[in-house]
């Protein structure tokens, strides 16, 4: 219903800001790597938005990216997490983070998360595997167009995303792409 809100920023209290559009002033909750970046108040701001109708509520999450919106509908779609746990993903840990972290089906960096246990990690690496992971941890994860190469050859062989971002890494980072696909091959065949 409301995708996007811009006006001035009225207030900021973590981690919930007040955005005022024309006189109406809109009360949203934000992560934190969006609430760092707000500008001062006073200033203008432009953040995208999630719209949450409840039973006893009706919540505005504001998102500085798409990337930051979209890895938040990802995530309440998972069974037992909420928009208060997205949130608190989002403020603990990045989207390339997080996309790099289920990339590599890292429970460990998920676990850090204050409020996600081990059993939630777990869901969260099953669930967004090949949604939110293998995208955006191409992106994240390789730097040349060389390494994105590789690491897509060796994911359409059958290995897994962990196993070819391990390989891409102990590549030499000015590796071509066919000697690259060699020497990963050589390294995964240990």
């Amino acid at each position: 219903m409301i995708g996007r809100l811009q006006g001035l920023l009225a207030a900021k209290n973590p981690p919930q800001v007040l955005i005022d559009c024309h006189g109406v002033g809109y009360d949203v909750d934000v992560p934190m790597s969006t609430f760092y970046n707000l500008p001062g108040l006073g200033e203008q701001v432009t953040l995208l938005t999630h719209f949450v109708v409840r039973e006893d509520a009706q919540i505005l999450y504001g998102f500085a990216t798409p990337g930051e919106r979209e890895a938040f509908r990802q995530l309440i779609k998972i069974s037992g997490v909420g928009p208060r746990t997205a949130l608190s993903v989002l403020s603990g840990m990045g989207v390339d983070d997080l996309a790099q972290a289920i990339t590599l089906q890292e429970v460990g960096r998920l676990k850090k998360v204050p409020g996600i246990g081990p059993k939630t990690a777990e869901r969260l690496l099953l669930e967004l595997k090949g949604k939110l992971g293998s995208d955006i941890g191409i992106r994240t994860g390789a730097t040349s167009d060389a390494q994105v190469d590789i690491l897509q050859a060796l994911v359409a062989l059958g290995y897994s995303d962990k196993e070819a971002a391990l390989a891409l890494k102990a590549l030499p980072a000015t590796v071509g792409v066919s000697e690259g696909i060699k020497l990963a091959l050589k390294a995964l065949g240990k």
